[in-house]
């Protein structure tokens, strides 16, 4: 989740694109650059680390001309490095580009072939070298050649030199605007970047082409035909631009997740099946190993718990969770062929970089699940492979944890399938419904109004349980988590079937109870556990599926999701769970995207 500004006008360039980024640092941070045409000579300069590196550097050597294009990177493909850092591309053809190509490799050395070289790691460098590839002075007709081979999610902000005032932008499933100024106009990825410049703009659709120059923005269609939009004003402060009108950051992170997940699985399947080559594992990488060792802190290690049933069950391999505080300490007994997977989302939580420091010392083989490219655990971890949610700025992490967990199961599907436990065809399935995931979770964020309203009932409570079983209870674990973080509220999680050995003592009159019945094989038994809370006047919030008969005098409230299979229920059931904790933070005037005493990135023990 890049963020991306261009500027054609009246007006020195630089100045403009540097104060757009700093509003787009939200959006990603570990690298900047800006380029600027004078006359179609392309001056650039690109700096890894904060935007305040990219401001000294062009305060020392000011870039001339009034047109150009910036970038601020959440790094994918490469590390954050000044070589990695956008704009990329040839003496005839730069561009800025958020989103990721899924057919970069086979892009790669088609364009080898023809004497390109590349000077960084990264996706964007390719598609820049393919439209130069297909440029014969026309760049519209370039655009619509490249765009017919390129693959994946882009919005892309582009420049050719021999058109020096113009800009071209088009995206496919990555945000894009373009704004309307006096004398000057823009493109951005929201309004957040222009804002202190313009009111006035539009969305630009999948397909469309913006051709924007000082005195007019042109849209055309993919097939060059002229279209007509609607300009739109915008009414909000800069703040709540950059939350795109959510209230708060945690808020538009939870509704991000349908689009996390679709950029997270979609470059790891090819013609249906899982692939791993795009992050350069080796073939049948995977079913070398006969056990795994999961190690993670809180949310994460709350994912790793739903891999390990996932694991367990389609492949058949025994997995271990461990938290990652706690892995170092116990001496491990680890063999040699066991896989140990670390899962962080910043990459940088000490605990885990120490857990994954002794596996190597171990000598053996480390996989890294992480949203960073360039944190230490991605470079110090033999294999990594990306969660593409782009940055959350929300300490309590949503959408981190549903891309880890999709990743997780893509690992489970090549295990089965490699260890013989899993047909072509089966994984083909299992694998069109975890794409299904993203849309079962459009379904659990239709509920929020009702989960808003029962927020209400939960919001003065001092003690709240969480039960489930199987992966209902692994949800638990991480609702429960969510809910303390940003509400303050004490709650504690069970597995259902628990309760009478001790914990059905703290359930008295009025105690609110939230019970995940996802699965449908458990439910009879997770009824039963409901009834016993009841029997002793506690307030019950049921979390199944429809088609399931939850009567009165088992619950309170009752929210029902649309039916999904029983495998792949804790994508939209944990985002139930998130806007639970979202809106009783809410009602109890809570600092939702700060929460006292919390970090988002724990970087000491």
């Amino acid at each position: 989740m890049c963020g991306i500004i261009g500027y054609s006008g009246h007006r020195e360039a630089c100045g403009i694109l540097l104060d757009g980024l700093e509003r787009l640092e939200y959006r990603g941070y570990d690298s900047a650059g800006i380029l600027v045409s004078d006359n179609g000579t392309f001056h650039t300069v690109k700096r890894s680390g904060r935007l305040s590196n990219l401001r000294a550097a062009v305060e020392r050597h000011p870039l001339k001309g009034c047109c150009g294009m910036g970038h601020t990177r959440w790094a994918t493909h490469g590390g954050p490095t000044d070589e990695n850092a956008h704009p990329h591309g040839t003496e005839r053809v730069m561009l800025v580009h958020n989103g990721i190509i899924e057919n970069y490799l086979e892009l790669r050395g088609l364009l080898t072939e023809q004497g390109y070289s590349f000077l960084s790691q990264t996706d964007t460098e390719v598609a820049a070298c393919y439209l130069d590839y297909c440029y014969h002075g026309d760049p519209i007709d370039a655009i619509r050649e490249a765009l017919n081979k390129i693959e994946g999610a882009y919005a892309f902000v582009i420049m050719f030199s021999d058109h020096p005032d113009t800009i071209y932008a088009i995206r496919k499933d990555g945000p894009l605007l373009a704004a309307l100024g006096d004398g000057e106009n823009f493109v951005a990825s929201d309004i957040t970047a222009v804002i202190s410049y313009t009111n006035r703009y539009f969305v630009l659709d999948e397909g469309e082409i913006a051709v924007v120059t000082p005195r007019r923005i042109r849209i055309l269609g993919m097939d060059g035909k002229p279209r007509e939009k609607a300009v739109q004003t915008v009414t909000w402060d800069i703040e709540q631009a950059q939350k795109d009108g959510y209230e708060h950051f945690m808020l538009k992170e939870i509704h991000e997740q349908p689009d996390a997940l679709r950029h997270t699985i979609s470059p790891r399947v090819k013609n249906g099946l899982p692939d791993w080559s795009g992050d350069g594992l080796p073939k049948d990488f995977f079913s070398r190993f006969e056990r795994i060792q999961i190690v993670a802190c809180g949310t994460a290690m709350h994912a790793g718990m739903i891999g390990k049933t996932i694991i367990e069950k389609l492949a058949r391999i025994p997995v271990e969770v461990d938290i990652a505080s706690e892995f170092r300490y116990r001496d491990p007994i680890l063999t040699g062929n066991t896989l140990v997977i670390i899962v962080s989302q910043s990459g940088e939580t000490a605990d885990s970089l120490a857990a994954l420091r002794l596996a190597k010392q171990m000598e053996l083989s480390t996989l890294a699940i992480v949203n960073v490219a360039g944190s230490s655990i991605a470079r110090e971890a033999e294999h990594v492979l990306y969660t593409f949610a782009g940055p959350e700025i929300s300490v309590a992490s949503t959408k981190a944890y549903s891309v880890q967990i999709s990743l997780l199961y893509l690992i489970a599907f090549t295990l089965g399938q490699e260890k013989g436990l899993l047909s072509e065809e089966q994984v083909r399935v299992l694998t069109r419904q975890l794409f299904a995931s993203a849309e079962a979770v459009r379904g659990a964020l239709r509920l929020q109004e009702r989960i808003e309203m029962s927020a209400k009932s939960l919001a003065g409570a001092e003690h709240l349980f969480f039960l489930g079983r199987g992966l209902d209870y692994a949800l638990a674990c991480e609702g429960s988590l969510k809910l303390k973080e940003v509400s303050y509220v004490h709650c504690e999680a069970y597995a259902a079937g628990e309760l009478k050995h001790g914990t059905i003592s703290l359930i008295t009159e009025g105690v609110p109870v939230i019970a995940l019945c996802t699965q449908t094989a458990l439910l009879p038994k997770m009824l039963s556990n409901i009834k016993e809370t009841t029997a002793r006047g506690a307030k019950v919030f049921v979390i199944a599926k429809q088609g399931e008969t939850i009567s009165q005098d088992v619950a309170d409230t009752v929210l029902l999701l649309d039916d999904f299979d029983d495998l792949f229920m804790p994508f939209p059931a944990v985002t139930v769970l998130q806007l639970i904790a979202y809106f009783t933070a809410r009602q109890r005037g809570c600092d939702i995207d700060k929460p006292r005493n919390l970090a988002k990135s724990v970087t000491v023990e």
